[in-house]
């Protein structure tokens, strides 16, 4: 089973590149990130037609998420658990039954985080952190497969950026970011990239300014944790860096992992 986070900024920009890539690379499982859009104005229906059931959580503009699965969902739940006020569209779960029992998948987008001296904002995004970390203790008690997929805002080591002192100011790549991360994984998940390959030249963001792509100045920023369970089931991981040299593209690129599951 072939699972995929993507972060598309603006799924109506780019629906075409998005069905395209979804005949090319034959997902079972899609999380998408910063769809940009309310869900009655998603384009469900062009993805319906290629076999895809669509649950988003959308917002107007920005944020946004979205699962898109030739799985039937069993259970869909928006929102991340934990602040009652935080009205920002960063949390998408889908349950879904396989020959090995349920299979529990969330599209994550992180805050940003940025300007570091914005304490609303930095504060925001570390708290948002401790949320996830709080909700995926509960989750790991279920003793099921589960994937936490999406667009972390974490640079997680220094050779997860092409430069990283170009990062130290940045909110993606403080202390305080990389920690929360590690607490997160130190949870119990294998992080997917990471257990296949330790090369310095893996990147999943290049920026649009400066020739960024070009250069290959790039950062890993888009992350799979894998649950114990789901990491007995896996098999490869990859990044789709091709589809980031097409006209009009996210700046962002598709991250996939493979698990030995099938369809209940």
């Amino acid at each position: 089973m072939k699972i995929v986070t993507w972060n598309i900024n603006g799924v109506r920009a780019r629906i075409g590149n998005l069905t395209h890539w979804l005949t090319e690379s034959a997902p079972d499982i899609v999380c998408l990130q910063e769809i940009k859009t309310l869900d009655d104005q998603f384009p469900r229906a062009e993805i319906e037609a290629l076999g895809y059931n669509v649950e988003t959580n959308g917002q107007k503009s920005f944020n946004g998420v979205a699962i898109l699965s030739k799985l039937p969902f069993d259970e869909v739940n928006r929102g991340l658990p934990g602040d009652d006020v935080d009205d920002h569209a960063r949390f998408i779960e889908g349950v879904f039954s396989t020959d090995k029992g349920a299979l529990r998948v969330a599209s994550l987008y992180l805050p940003n985080g940025n300007p570091v001296d914005d304490e609303r904002k930095f504060s925001y995004k570390l708290s948002w952190m401790a949320r996830l970390e709080r909700w995926a203790e509960e989750r790991l008690r279920l003793e099921e497969a589960l994937v936490l997929a999406g667009d972390y805002n974490v640079i997680p080591e220094h050779a997860d950026a092409r430069f990283p002192e170009n990062w130290l100011g940045d909110a993606l790549f403080q202390p305080q970011t990389r920690q929360a991360f590690r607490r997160l994984k130190n949870l119990g998940f294998t992080e997917a990239v990471r257990a296949v390959t330790d090369s310095s030249d893996v990147y999943t963001f290049w920026d649009y300014q400066a020739g960024a792509w070009q250069k290959n100045n790039g950062i890993r920023i888009d992350h799979l944790l894998l649950s114990p369970e789901a990491a007995n089931r896996f098999s490869s991981a990859s990044v789709e860096k091709h589809v980031r040299a097409w006209e009009k593209p996210s700046d962002h690129v598709p991250v996939a992992i493979d698990l030995d599951l099938q369809p209940a």
